[in-house]
């Protein structure tokens, strides 16, 4: 080897490991690349297998156990999944949907009450959310009895009979905001602390044991609200509240995580186009709930080939290229 000629380096094992670990950052820097044009391609709402949104991801729909909640929840499970997405639904309370959307682990949720039941879980987390818009207008929470109680028509009336319901006021989920306004509003306004109690419980248990009485023409009382299927299967009165006690009528939105509609400009410009009146809604709940335990998906397949034409209206923009 003649003078300054370049040396050929010696393979030694650590030329050798210098190499590999050259290789190896080329591949993480191509896949990094790779990954990231994919990301950027996701935003444009690319449905699973078809023409609507987000890559592969999955839409996450929290809901609690209202029945206007599970209706609508399972009727857009069931079109967003025709339209092409995966589609995962999750019953919570309502304080984990909304953190849970706050964190980014819910995606959506069909039944925020404002201003009032879901008031304290929006001012909490309200400004890390969006509000897609309202889809339905004349809700309301209310203490309801048997109309063949006769004896007792205002909430004021309790407090004088309140032997004749146990001293309890039957409720739902101790989370739901009905039972915020229930206990900490309509009991103390209306001087009722000493003779009745909101008792916690289920949706479900509630109207078993409205169910009950009924079937047995006993007294009850329970916490109800405006939309539900049982104000058109049993003879029911609201009882009347002059102090507003139980909340002003309310209305019922449909709320995201934050950036959901940057991610699924599909989906949200649906949502916020979205409204049911009361005769869908109320012929949806009942289908559902006269199907029985179980067969929730089957009621919402029947309700939607009766009333194709509805839903062509409301989903149809999901399955447009």
């Amino acid at each position: 080897m003649e003078s300054g000629e370049n040396p050929e380096p010696v393979d030694t094992p650590a030329r050798r490991k210098r190499r590999r670990r050259g290789l190896l950052t080329g591949a993480v820097a191509i896949f990094g690349a790779i990954a990231m044009v994919a990301a950027g391609c996701g935003s444009s709402d690319q449905a699973p297998g078809g023409s609507g949104g987000g890559g592969d991801d999955t839409i996450t729909i929290g809901y609690i156990a209202w029945d206007e909640d599970i209706a609508l929840t399972n009727l857009f499970e069931q079109q967003l999944e025709a339209a092409g997405y995966n589609v995962k639904t999750t019953q919570l309370s309502a304080g984990a949907i909304f953190s849970g959307m706050a964190n980014g682990d819910v995606d959506m949720f069909l039944d925020t009450w404002l201003p009032t039941t879901h008031k304290e879980y929006w001012d909490k987390y309200g400004d890390q959310l969006e509000d897609l818009g309202v889809w339905y207008d004349k809700a309301s929470l209310e203490l309801t009895v048997p109309s063949y109680v006769t004896d007792v028509n205002s909430i004021a009336d309790l407090k004088d009979h309140a032997d004749e319901f146990g001293g309890v006021i039957t409720g739902i989920e101790p989370s739901a905001g009905i039972m915020n306004r229930a206990e900490n509003f309509a009991v103390p306004e209306y001087g009722l602390e000493d003779v009745m109690k909101v008792q916690q419980s289920s949706t479900p248990a509630m109207l078993a044991e409205l169910e009950k009485a009924i079937s047995n023409k006993k007294p009850i009382v329970v916490t109800l609200w405006h939309p539900h299927w049982a104000y058109s299967r049993y003879d029911l009165k609201d009882l009347q509240d002059p102090k507003k006690a139980m909340g002003e009528a309310e209305k019922l939105h449909i709320t995201a995580r934050g950036g959901f509609s940057e991610a699924h400009p599909k989906i949200a410009e649906m949502a916020s186009n979205f409204t049911m009146d009361d005769e869908h809604l109320q012929s949806l709940e009942d289908a559902i709930n006269s199907a029985g335990k179980g067969k929730t998906a089957d009621a919402v397949t029947q309700w939607t080939k009766d009333n194709q034409a509805f839903v062509d209206d409301k989903f149809g923009s999901l399955k447009q290229d």
